[in-house]
């Protein structure tokens, strides 16, 4: 049975002018024509469409197909294996482009105006889960203390950045030693941690009473990702973050008895 040009193109899913050009590179030339001289393929030529689209759809060039299919000598398994290797790399390099663009995306989220380069030299481990942050935004839309905190933290430069993680890291190791020196929690120095915390978000992002402490700690302890933005996967101990929360609530409570204000502790 043979097939018109238009029929092949129909059912293969290529071009009439990609068959015609297939047939000049003599790559795939019809084995019949019709009467009125229009090419006809036959059952073997569509074969060899068929491999040859499996081929262009790995990225062999033609002449390489050319050459796989009319050689019998020509060693396709090692082209393949090469092929293989080559498609190994650029899905290598996508996933660092796609990382590189997920930062990019995340400065955009969380409000830090800084390269990825230099998001990683004042981070280092510290990461922002991209899907935590975006929670963090619709959960906290209408606070104006998140439209401060973004606002503020869009306005720091690089090495306010690096003074405030520093802060930061300097916080999170006498608080990994208060845990494993086995301070209780609810003792003073963890609630001298924790209210250290709570000054350290309202100097660098927003006011934080107690009351929003709070909420913020129980958030440390519902969600990994957004304890990882205080200490970094690798840094944490099974209990650690029910530990800072039981500290900052602890704080808090510390702090309502010695306040007559309510607005305080909201």
């Amino acid at each position: 049975m043979s097939y018109s040009v238009g029929q092949v193109s129909a059912f293969a899913g290529v071009t009439v002018r990609t068959l015609h050009h297939y047939d000049k590179a003599e790559l795939l030339s019809p084995s019949d024509r019709s009467r009125a001289g229009y090419r006809l393929y036959s059952e073997a030529d569509l074969i060899r469409l068929q491999q040859i689209l499996f081929y262009r759809e790995l990225g062999f060039p033609l002449d390489e197909i050319a050459a796989i299919l009319t050689d019998p000598q020509a060693n396709a398994l090692e082209r393949l294996q090469a092929r293989r290797r080559q498609l190994s790399e650029e899905v290598a390099r996508l996933q660092r482009l796609a990382e590189a663009a997920e930062r990019a995306i995340e400065v955009q989220q969380t409000g830090v105006p800084l390269t990825p380069q230099e998001r990683f030299e004042v981070f280092g481990e510290v990461t922002f889960d991209l899907s935590c942050a975006t929670e963090a935004e619709l959960k906290w839309a209408d606070s104006p203390g998140q439209r401060e905190a973004m606002t503020r933290a869009a306005g720091h430069t690089k090495e306010d950045w690096r003074q405030l993680m520093g802060e930061a890291a300097a916080w999170r190791a006498e608080l990994l030693a208060a845990f494993d020196e086995g301070e209780p929690s609810d003792g003073e120095r963890a609630m001298d941690l924790a209210e250290e915390h709570r000054l350290h978000i309202s100097r660098w992002f927003t006011s934080c009473p107690p009351g929003m402490h709070r909420r913020i700690a129980d958030d440390f302890a519902a969600d990994p990702r957004a304890f990882a933005l205080v200490v970094p996967a690798p840094q944490q101990r099974p209990g650690l973050a029910a530990y800072a929360c039981k500290a900052v609530h602890a704080n808090a409570t510390r702090h309502s008895e010695g306040r007559t204000d309510p607005e305080e502790d909201r």
